[in-house]
């Protein structure tokens, strides 16, 4: 993209966010000196960026995009990702969403700056011939968490590949590819963030770690009660629907270690933990590392669904007894009319045989009665009443809205 060297003096950004976010009237274009070399310390750069999940490896890529506009905290403030790894001579092009208004990419050392736009669709792209780290802003909305970093060169892996999980996030809104964590010892991981528009989802859902490194999953308090269970078997933290609730296991053995959870499996609330630099089709993970339970944690869940609250149980018990309780009467009911038909059919056979000699009209009971449609009714009750159990039940189980609350 060629650089536009007429620009007018922009603002100051103090100026700027006074004005709450005022459109500049100059076009901002983007000079294409040589990026100097910075730290590769974000030093606290992401403390208000909601969206940073760590740093995602693009490098082995000679283009790398990054959205402009994307959610961040619940507001389209945000790059995506906000901090990405790149090989030196790899060019980012920052794509505008169209959503948040107007927005501009401009670097913290002035080494690159973008013109101020909202239009989707529209493109800026800049060439990082130097390693180092490139933290960078939108001005009008740096104080809503709105900043990123390229990470040129230094990357610890080699350059590994995705791994092929096999379709495994196939049906996982939020998920955009692994992010590396390699270098941390604990890595955090979300459960109940936003998938779909749900809060049914582990972010990040895909996370690259090393050998021994420890990853803790910290409970959000969304979407009612969750649970991390790995699908071979290695790792399983109970249902909790708790914000702040914590559950750990720490990673001895390469691999690509698969988890769920398993209420909420069917929406797409799925993650997957890679453990060493495995590229490609990699493999599935071993059984090794070991499980540290949160405090108070008493054991791994249950596949059979068990309330994790007294709201689950009140629900359980009270619909369990109003079940009970009207299949009961309906038994009854059935029973009785049951028993004064046959009685009335034996005292009207009866009486026939006694006055056989004097023929009379044969004088129907009124109403017809179907045993076999009576049957089908209460049958039909019964389901009804089984179905409306097992709704209030479940549904309280998976944390959707009950009666109850």
């Amino acid at each position: 993209m060629a650089p536009n060297r007429d620009r007018q003096p922009r603002p100051t950004r103090r100026r700027l966010l006074a004005a709450g976010g005022t459109v500049a009237t100059g076009a901002l274009l983007g000079a294409t000196a040589p990026a100097a070399a910075q730290s590769s310390d974000f030093d606290g750069w992401f403390d208000d960026v909601d969206n940073y999940d760590g740093v995602v490896d693009r490098t082995g890529e000679s283009e790398v995009t990054v959205e402009v506009g994307v959610d961040n905290g619940g507001q389209p403030y945000g790059f995506g990702p906000p901090a990405v790894r790149i090989d030196p001579g790899a060019t980012v092009v920052w794509e505008w969403t169209g959503r948040g208004g107007s927005h501009n990419v401009v670097a913290e050392d002035g080494s690159f700056e973008s013109e101020l736009v909202g239009e989707a669709g529209h493109t800026f792209s800049h060439t990082f011939e130097s390693e180092g780290t490139f933290k960078y802003v939108c001005i009008p909305h740096e104080a809503l968490g709105m900043k990123g970093a390229i990470v040129v060169g230094g990357g610890g892996g080699g350059g590994v590949s995705e791994p092929d999980y096999d379709g495994w996030f196939d049906d996982v809104d939020n998920y955009e590819e692994t992010v590396d964590e390699r270098g941390n010892s604990e890595v955090t991981v979300e459960v109940g963030v936003d998938n779909g528009g749900q809060p049914y989802g582990f972010g990040p859902p895909a996370v690259r770690i090393d050998p021994g490194t420890t990853v803790v999953w910290e409970w959000t308090g969304r979407g009612g009660s969750h649970n991390v269970v790995a699908e071979d078997g290695s790792f399983e933290s109970e249902l909790v629907g708790e914000a702040g609730h914590t559950f750990s296991h720490t990673f001895e053995e390469e691999g690509v270690y698969k988890y769920v959870c398993i209420p909420h499996e069917a929406l797409g609330m799925k993650g997957a933990i890679v453990v060493g630099n495995i590229s490609g089709g990699g493999g599935d993970g071993g059984d090794g590392g070991q499980e540290t339970p949160a405090e108070g944690e008493t054991g791994g869940g249950s596949l059979i669904p068990v309330p994790s609250d007294f709201v689950g149980w009140f629900a359980l018990v009270i619909g369990g007894s109003l079940g009970v309780a009207v299949t009961t009467v309906l038994g009854a009911e059935s029973y009785a009319a049951y028993r004064d038909h046959a009685a009335s059919e034996q005292a009207y056979v009866g009486e026939q045989a006694t006055e056989a000699v004097e023929q009379e009209p044969v004088e129907e009971i009124d109403g017809d009665y179907d045993p076999l449609g009576t049957a089908a009714l209460v049958a039909g009750y019964f389901v009804l009443i089984v179905l409306l159990w097992v709704f209030m039940y479940f549904v309280e189980f998976i944390g959707g809205p009950t009666i109850t609350g």
